[in-house]
């Protein structure tokens, strides 16, 4: 037999098509659980070195998994953490039941923590388009002509995380021909490898064409991707944290969290207070489920109840409605 954990993130890769991130995420997750399952392997290597096929199938119990839940909670660990192992420990059950190797998945009896709602932070459309009014990202090139090509590739790259609503591997992974100059959008290969289209306006298409040129002549032999390092070279996951923190870090109106993953939200909520409706959004976002999105609506509500409050006739003249 080969090794199964291996098997398991091959399939995970090549089959599923998962992105390297959640590859990673499956894997610690596993591990994670046989440390708890094997704690004497410590002493002798670690996990890496063993244990072997027949072990692992083992302790792959539903008391096991039931221990191993209850023991991530003691330790403090949050339930949206606990059930991402979860949701590993399924998937490689399953994965494993699938080629006859397990009978069943125990993971799937198990009552799982129930997760706190957490509403996504954003960061309010005033700020961001002052932001980006100061350096002057229209369509002309009056301001960014002059801007060195580090800073000038990371407001780009803050203002496509943030007009598309792209996530940071689907901007790093992003190709010069995704972006289609005829109908004015992108392209874009998401999660599952699904792909979308997201509209962009007019004036954001010009200041795209404006960047597509300056990278022809800052890096004409380079790979046709579409950010690039400073040495022009593809971009990595940390590279575009590094670039959202460096560029907002200290502006005002950008307190709290500095991450690319804000800036998507931002759009969903901004999209949202401006009339679009959710199965758009859902789209251009591409989510695969409408209820992913409609998390968002939680941050419109304030709105919603203010505008509410104005229009309702009994709100005018003290409650009176004059009749």
């Amino acid at each position: 037999m080969q090794n199964v954990i291996k098997d398991f993130m091959c399939y995970l890769r090549g089959e599923r098509r998962y992105s390297e991130r959640t590859c990673e995420l499956y894997h610690s997750a596993i591990t994670s659980f046989l440390h708890y399952a094997y704690p004497e392997k410590e002493g002798q290597g670690g996990i890496d070195a063993g244990p072997v096929d027949g072990e692992i199938l083992s302790v792959l119990t539903y008391n096991m998994i039931r221990g191993y839940t209850a023991d991530s909670v003691k330790r403090g660990l949050n339930p949206r953490t606990v059930n991402l192992h979860l949701s590993a420990l399924s998937a490689f059950c399953s994965f494993l039941t699938r080629r006859g190797i397990m009978t069943d998945n125990p993971v799937r009896l198990l009552s799982r923590p129930k997760e706190g709602r957490r509403l996504p932070d954003f960061y309010t459309q005033a700020a961001l388009e002052r932001f980006f009014d100061s350096y002057g990202l229209d369509g002309t090139g009056r301001k960014t002509s002059s801007l060195p090509f580090h800073t000038y590739r990371n407001l780009m790259l803050l203002f496509l995380l943030y007009v598309t609503g792209m996530r940071r591997s689907e901007a790093v992974s992003l190709r010069r021909d995704n972006f289609d100059i005829y109908r004015n959008m992108f392209v874009v290969r998401g999660k599952g490898d699904k792909e979308r289209e997201i509209p962009v306006p007019g004036a954001v298409c010009k200041e795209i064409l404006l960047y597509l040129k300056r990278i022809k002549e800052e890096f004409p032999d380079s790979e046709d991707y579409f950010f690039l390092t400073d040495a022009g070279k593809k971009l990595y996951p940390a590279f575009v944290n590094e670039a959202v923190h460096e560029e907002l870090d200290g502006v005002e109106g950008f307190t709290g969290k500095k991450s690319p993953h804000v800036l998507r939200h931002s759009l969903a909520t901004h999209l949202l207070n401006n009339g679009a409706d959710l199965n758009s959004i859902k789209e251009i976002l591409g989510h695969t489920s409408l209820s992913t999105t409609q998390v968002y609506t939680h941050n419109t509500f304030e709105k919603l109840k203010n505008t509410y409050l104005t229009a309702h006739p009994r709100a005018k003249n003290g409650g009176k409605n004059g009749n």
